[in-house]
């Protein structure tokens, strides 16, 4: 016990860079992304073929979320990004933890406002699916995710 408030009474006395060069070399380290599930009219799920992912390279659309900017603004950010693509209103449809990344997904569903094409090299493709209809290959998390986000109107909770 005396040892304990011996060190906390050192600890306050440490300058403030130091104190938070502790604390950044004893936290762990993740990054934050958000991911979208977009349904249109007529209910499908818009999944963009990404160059660089694994697989066949279909999946939700999403991206890093830059120092300070908010989950949903870094969705629409990257939307407009990659695919020229606005959304309407957006709802949190779950926020998840993926350990292998040490990563935290923050996902929405929403609904788009105007027409998409691929902006840059990272996206090949950007495709409507209906939700039973979905492409070969794509991976059992994704087609999960995307399930659960559109199931989540019947009072399912979402935990990822």
């Amino acid at each position: 016990m005396m040892l304990k408030r011996l060190i906390a009474a050192l600890w306050r006395r440490v300058p403030k860079w130091a104190w938070r060069a502790g604390v950044l070399l004893s936290e762990s380290r993740f990054t934050v992304t958000a991911a979208a599930v977009v349904t249109d009219a007529q209910g499908r799920v818009l999944l963009l073929q990404h160059r660089f992912r694994p697989g066949n390279g279909w999946g939700i659309p999403g991206g890093f979320i830059q120092p300070r900017e908010q989950p949903e603004a870094a969705i629409r950010r990257e939307l407009r990004e990659e695919i020229g693509l606005g959304i309407a209103a957006t709802r949190l449809a779950g926020i998840r933890t993926l350990q292998k990344y040490r990563q935290v997904e923050i996902i929405f569903h929403c609904h788009p406002v105007g027409e998409c094409s691929p902006k840059g090299f990272e996206v090949s493709r950007a495709e409507w699916f209906a939700p039973g209809a979905l492409p070969e290959g794509l991976s059992n998390d994704q087609r999960e995710l995307i399930a659960r986000a559109l199931n989540r109107g019947n009072n399912e909770k979402f935990c990822l």
